[in-house]
C-alpha cells in the first residue's frame, strides 16, 4: 500500500509504503511460555530449533526456562504428564538368578540386556536409541 505525502517542494518526502498486518510482537500467555520452556528442556532439544519453530528468540527461551526452573512459570495441569515409573524387582539369590550380572530392561517391544559393567553414559545411549526406535 502506497501513500503519497502532501508536502512542500521543498522537503520532499518521495513515496512511503505502509505494511499492513502484525508487528512481529507476539503476546504469548505463561501457560504457552511454560510449555516452549518445558520441550526446551528435554534431552537433546536444542534451543536455537525450539526459538525457530515458534518464532522467539534463543534468549526469550533461556528467560522462560530461568523463569521456569524457579517456578514463577508454572503449566497448566492438563499439560502436565504424570511420571512414568515402572516397578523394578531386585533379587539377590544367586541361586535363584542364573544370569546376576545381566539386567534386562523392556522399552516398548524392545527387549534390552544390559551387563552390570555398562557404564551411565553408554546406557543412557541405549535408551535414547531405543526410545527412538520404538
Amino acid at each position: 500500500m502506497d501513500a503519497q505525502m502532501g508536502v512542500s517542494k521543498e522537503g520532499y518526502a518521495g513515496r512511503i509504503e505502509m505494511v499492513a498486518g502484525p508487528t512481529g510482537r507476539r503476546r504469548r500467555s505463561d501457560a504457552e511460555k511454560a510449555r516452549i520452556a518445558a520441550e526446551s528442556l528435554t534431552p537433546d532439544a536444542i534451543v536455537a530449533d525450539i526459538a525457530r519453530r515458534y518464532g522467539a528468540t534463543r534468549w526469550q527461551i533461556y528467560d522462560w526456562r530461568r523463569r521456569f526452573r524457579r517456578g514463577l512459570l508454572s503449566a497448566p495441569k492438563a499439560d502436565v504428564a504424570p511420571p512414568a515409573f515402572v516397578p523394578l524387582t531386585v533379587d539377590d539369590d544367586p541361586q535363584r538368578t542364573p544370569h546376576a550380572d545381566i539386567v534386562e530392561v523392556a522399552i516398548g517391544d524392545i527387549l534390552i540386556r544390559v551387563g552390570r559393567d555398562v557404564g551411565e553414559a553408554h546406557l543412557a545411549r541405549i535408551f535414547r536409541a531405543a526410545r527412538a526406535a520404538s
